[in-house]
């Protein structure tokens, strides 16, 4: 009979240090939430201060008695947020930042700030135990749902730009399918639907039958049809559609805040120069008036530099300081790293900025992750949930990242151009002979796009079109 019995054992185990927990919350938050951490910075650091309101970071100088004390010790783990942002290693020193009673004033300045929490964390924190690589996979994922909860990027697109298979992708899309709110990360309205039906155990009933394959006659109220094609009671349709009506269309609802204040962007574009010319580049530029100025207060590096017998509070201020400046360092990365990926989202969409949404070109995260030396999921998690400012209005920057479909010469264009062709084919259409499915399939033939008359379906969805029976005038 086999026994049980305890084997010791030594594996290793990747995990990010609490300063680099720090830095990737600075690197993924809004301007407008990052005041807050800020504030809450300064209140936790006795050595930090704010300096003025003009905006910018700066650091605590090169004070030459500073870097004796402070860096002595420290210089052999100096690292580059860049590549541990890149490998997700923790830093080489395991030595907390902040005592106990620290982290835990500064845990509570941070839990007592009123914020709703985001659907992407919410996603993020559902795969804790995950393996490290499914993890990573899911914060692609939650990086990539719409404000309604909605994955509309297709699983090709998310494999190639996680650089896995995908079929890897598609076993760990499926968990976050389980996961809170019910519905995330569906394709479309029915599958949101079905996803919230088969949670409840009904996947198989007649209202799960009735989204599969009758959702237009369930619109526009067919209820007697519906009941002749299932064979059921007008009786039971209509319970069923009641029963529908009581499902969230939008998983994502409860975590949008943009009703509640105004939208501030991360990043500001500006042309190069006065004018409309085409011909003139763009200038990409920190939204930092909304962030204040901090620098490390020279009385307590004084009173360092002092070298008092009180070795206890010596140990303190270095302690302090040296977090201190690795949060300015944190911040100042983050900065950077905003700014060098909304460089390359103008050089790369320049023709967007001229001309408009049917200039927007095919673009994925793994090109512009390759061109500023980052993981895709870092971009991944720098672009969530912030927005630039652009001559052609504000836009989140995940906007700009769309997969694309190959034109007859052998060029690419996105699917919002695809979007933006099909809105102008309908509004030139007749009232009395609007054009079908599809008919705008073989106009956008002759144009060198060939597009299935699927996909031509949901993008009409999308732009809230109706479908040719209905938008006909008698």
């Amino acid at each position: 009979m086999a026994g049980m019995e305890l084997i010791a054992g030594v594996a290793q185990q990747q995990s990010l240090s609490p300063q680099m927990q720090q830095s990737l919350q600075l690197l993924q938050t809004p301007v407008a939430e990052l005041r807050q951490m800020v504030a809450a910075e300064l209140a936790a650091n006795p050595v930090l201060e704010e300096e003025d309101l003009l905006g910018g970071i700066t650091d605590a100088g090169e004070d030459p008695h500073l870097n004796e004390e402070t860096d002595r010790r420290g210089s052999d783990n100096e690292f580059s947020l860049q590549d541990e942002w890149r490998d997700y290693l923790p830093q080489a020193s395991a030595r907390p930042t902040y005592s106990a009673d620290d982290e835990e004033r500064r845990r509570f300045l941070f839990e007592s700030q009123v914020s709703r929490p985001t659907l992407r964390n919410l996603v993020i924190d559902q795969a804790a135990g995950f393996p490290p690589e499914e993890i990573r996979l899911v914060e692609l994922i939650a990086g990539s749902l719409d404000e309604d909860g909605y994955l509309r990027i297709s699983l090709s697109d998310l494999a190639s730009a996680a650089g896995v298979s995908e079929s890897v992708m598609e076993t760990v899309l499926r968990k976050v399918r389980e996961f809170e709110p019910a519905g995330v990360a569906a394709t479309d309205l029915a599958d949101c639907l079905l996803l919230q039906l088969s949670r409840r155990g009904e996947g198989n009933g007649i209202s799960a039958r009735i989204l599969s394959h009758y959702l237009p006659q369930l619109a526009r109220h067919r209820y007697e049809e519906i009941a002749r094609d299932l064979r059921v009671p007008v009786a039971d349709v209509t319970t069923a559609a009641r029963h529908i009506s009581m499902l969230e269309p939008k998983p994502g609802r409860p975590f949008a805040t943009a009703e509640e204040q105004g939208v501030i962007p991360d990043l500001i574009v500006i042309p190069e120069s006065d004018g409309d010319s085409d011909e003139g580049g763009f200038i990409v530029r920190l939204n930092e008036d909304e962030l204040p100025r901090l620098r490390i207060s020279n009385d307590y590096k004084e009173l360092l530099a002092e070298r008092g017998q009180n070795e206890e509070l010596l140990l303190y201020l270095r302690e302090k300081i040296k977090g201190a400046r690795f949060f300015l360092r944190s911040l100042q990365q983050r900065q950077q790293t905003l700014l060098a990926i909304g460089n390359q989202i103008v050089s790369r969409q320049e023709e967007f900025f001229h001309r408009g949404a049917s200039a927007l070109k095919p673009l994925i995260m793994a090109q512009i992750a390759d061109a500023v030396g980052l993981h895709v999921t870092t971009v991944s998690r720098a672009v969530s949930g912030k927005y630039m400012d652009t001559p052609q209005g504000l836009f989140e920057m995940r906007y700009f990242f769309t997969p694309g479909f190959q034109n007859s010469d052998g060029s690419s264009v996105s699917n919002e151009m695809v979007k933006g062709a099909i809105r102008e084919m309908v509004d030139k259409e007749s009232p009395r002979s609007p054009l079908s499915d599809q008919e705008i399939v073989t106009e956008l033939e002759e144009r060198g796009l060939k597009i299935a008359r699927r996909t031509i379906a949901k993008y009409r969805e999308q732009l809230g079109i109706l479908p040719s029976h209905l938008r006909k005038v008698s």
